[in-house]
């Protein structure tokens, strides 16, 4: 069905498909987004961070993701409805699964790049 009927008709569309991997992983979460424009920023966002972009500002994963203003992925990060909770428990929740008990070190390095210019790496 063409996205116009749908609009006519008030039925919801899919959303647009991104790369195999993120539409893959993202559709774990897809019913958390009670709009589909949401949930399309949420897979822009994940298309967007593993791109090789260097800067990975909202303006720049615009760019990548060709979609026509950064400003819908600051409106779905400021302003959409739904539970980052939910979603922060659902992915401990598979990361776990994923584990099956098995210990892990975390690593977390705070010494970062050293900033050179204006410009954030």
């Amino acid at each position: 069905m063409n996205v116009e009927l749908q609009l006519l008709q008030h039925l919801a569309r899919d959303a647009h498909p991104t790369i195999a991997i993120i539409d893959e992983s993202c559709a774990e979460y897809k019913d958390l987004f009670k709009k589909v424009r949401n949930y399309e920023c949420f897979k822009y966002l994940h298309l967007g961070i593993i791109s090789t972009i260097k800067r990975k500002s909202l303006l720049e994963i615009g760019k990548v993701v060709s979609i026509n203003s950064a400003q819908s992925l600051h409106n779905f990060l400021a302003n959409s409805d739904w539970s980052v909770d939910e979603f922060k428990q659902r992915r401990l929740n598979k990361i776990k699964q994923v584990l099956n008990g098995q210990a892990i070190t975390v690593v977390i390095d705070e010494t970062g790049d050293r900033k050179k210019g204006k410009k954030t790496d």
